[in-house]
């Protein structure tokens, strides 16, 4: 269920989008200027210290070790030049949880006010770059939680009561990867869009479909776009699914077994926003399901993309000449003058093996992974980040250029016509006047023999040529012959006439709608 009652965050120094019910518009937050279309830097307000450790490194947890930890240990195991980028999420969690301890009567009403006007101030410093976040206190949590210690006293140090940075982790992985998801989300939509208006324009274009990548049968360029549309709708779908098991919280469970405090984990749920709450506590803080969940259905996206990459890269070649990019999308060559080369789409196709790559990270992570948390799960998060950013990078890319595409009516038209594309019409023409399909499909081969002889397509042939191979062949026949009758003959949901396309895409604006 979604915990939609009366408690709510105090969120005024920043837009933290608690709820993430609507999403925030990844073009007006991101960048896609970099080369790695990174679109989510981690937060890095000053350089992060090296500094060997010390007690400062000891005080959240040392009181049962009797030396300091080695230097090159404590960078080893530090998460935080990663994990800082959760700071924005771990306050959010720790606002919540702070709230939460003082509604179940755990921590004072003055107390918790100190502690989050404390945490709003931390959370400034970091958005000005004015923070300094160090190695020595290992993660994002323990900086932050430091540093509120810091500003506010001793209290700062009540906050952690009945939370461990095991479900305080899970936590923060969940608040950013939702915040994630919704943005990738929005990106699909805004892609499934533009093709959607790419296929209007085209529902008439005619081109060769294909089979093995040979010349099978014609179909409108917008039906072929159509198909792209279809794919990617399936992947928002399978996000949109993802999406509600990332939406559990796992704060409250503690290390591993819960809490002994009368702590109310429904308050929290509800201030953060999540629809449901883990149910098991060792589960909780060990999952990590819905994060290879989610990088698996990245995956499926971006196998649907590299497939769309690779027709646009043919299709861009002198050999096919069907489609033209913007210029913006594609580069030169050092030394040959007339290149005009399509990085975005190739760069496309080999981010998709990036993030295949980062879905075999994350399972080979856990497989062996006994109950409750390990140390391992502290690598599960720049796959995850990596898996993120690739993929909103490549989304952004195609949203732009995709709807842009030029085709080469004329050339899509000319292919059309080699290959016989039409001879699975004739057969179906004969098997209309009685003729057995075996049979018609016999003849038709006969005929397309004597047209690769004669050098002539099957519309070519005369009618006496036709006949010489079956009676039941008539003068009407050539409609049927023609690529526009040939569209036009495929009247049927699913099918490439024309007014079949273009209801899809009437069909296609009404189901993106479910997902605004």
């Amino acid at each position: 269920m979604l915990y939609s009652g009366s408690y709510s965050l105090d969120l005024s120094c920043t837009d933290m989008n608690a709820n993430s019910s609507k999403p925030s518009n990844p073009e007006s937050s991101k960048s896609s200027s970099d080369s790695d279309f990174s679109t989510d830097a981690p937060i890095t307000s000053t350089t992060t210290q090296t500094a060997p450790a010390s007690s400062q490194g000891q005080q959240m947890w040392g009181g049962r070790f009797s030396e300091a930890t080695d230097s090159f240990v404590a960078a080893f195991t530090a998460s935080v030049g990663f994990d800082q980028r959760f700071a924005r999420h771990d306050i959010q969690g720790s606002i919540a949880h702070a709230t939460m301890l003082k509604e179940c009567n755990i921590l004072t009403a003055d107390e918790v006010a100190t502690i989050i006007d404390g945490l709003q101030q931390v959370l400034r410093e970091i958005e000005a770059g004015e923070f300094n976040w160090s190695i020595a206190l290992e993660d994002v949590h323990m900086n932050v939680e430091s540093r509120l210690t810091d500003i506010v006293g001793a209290v700062g140090k009540k906050l952690h009561t009945g939370r461990s940075r095991n479900d305080q982790v899970a936590t923060d992985i969940r608040l950013w990867l939702r915040e994630e998801t919704d943005n990738i989300i929005e990106l699909l939509v805004r892609l499934q869009s533009g093709l959607l208006d790419l296929a209007e324009q085209h529902t008439d274009t005619i081109m060769p479909g294909f089979t093995h990548l040979q010349t099978a049968q014609p179909v409108s360029f917008g039906h072929h776009v159509m198909a792209w549309f279809e794919m990617l709708y399936r992947d928002t779908e399978r996000l949109v699914d993802a999406r509600r098991r990332i939406n559990q919280m796992p704060l409250g469970s503690a290390a591993l077994a819960g809490t002994t405090f009368p702590i109310d984990r429904t308050i929290t749920a509800e201030l953060l926003g999540f629809e449901g709450i883990c149910q098991n506590s060792l589960d909780a803080v060990s999952d990590r399901d819905f994060a290879i969940e989610f990088t698996s259905a990245a995956s499926i996206l971006m196998m649907h993309m590299s497939r769309m990459s690779e027709e646009i890269i043919l299709w861009m070649s002198a050999q096919f000449n069907f489609v033209q990019i913007p210029d913006r999308f594609c580069t030169g060559s050092s030394i040959m003058p007339q290149k005009k080369n399509p990085d975005v789409p190739e760069l496309v196709r080999g981010k998709a093996a990036r993030v295949f790559g980062q879905l075999m990270t994350l399972l080979s992570l856990m497989k062996s992974q006994p109950l409750a948390y390990n140390k391992d799960n502290q690598e599960d998060k720049e796959p995850l980040f990596d898996c993120v950013d690739t993929l909103t990078g490549s989304l952004l890319a195609f949203a732009d250029m995709l709807p842009n595409i030029t085709p080469n009516v004329d050339a899509m038209r000319a292919a059309t016509m080699k290959g016989y594309a039409t001879a699975t019409d004739l057969a179906d023409y004969l098997v209309r006047q009685g003729v057995a399909f075996r049979d018609a499909h016999e003849v038709v081969g006969n005929a397309v023999a004597l047209g690769i002889k004669e050098g002539v397509d099957l519309s070519d042939l005369s009618l006496a040529q036709l006949q010489q191979f079956s009676d039941a062949i008539g003068e009407d026949v050539f409609d049927y012959l023609t690529l526009e009758g040939s569209l036009a003959a495929r009247d049927h949901l699913g099918g490439t006439a024309p007014n079949q396309v273009k209801q899809a895409v009437i069909n296609g604006r009404a189901r993106l709608k479910a997902f605004a």
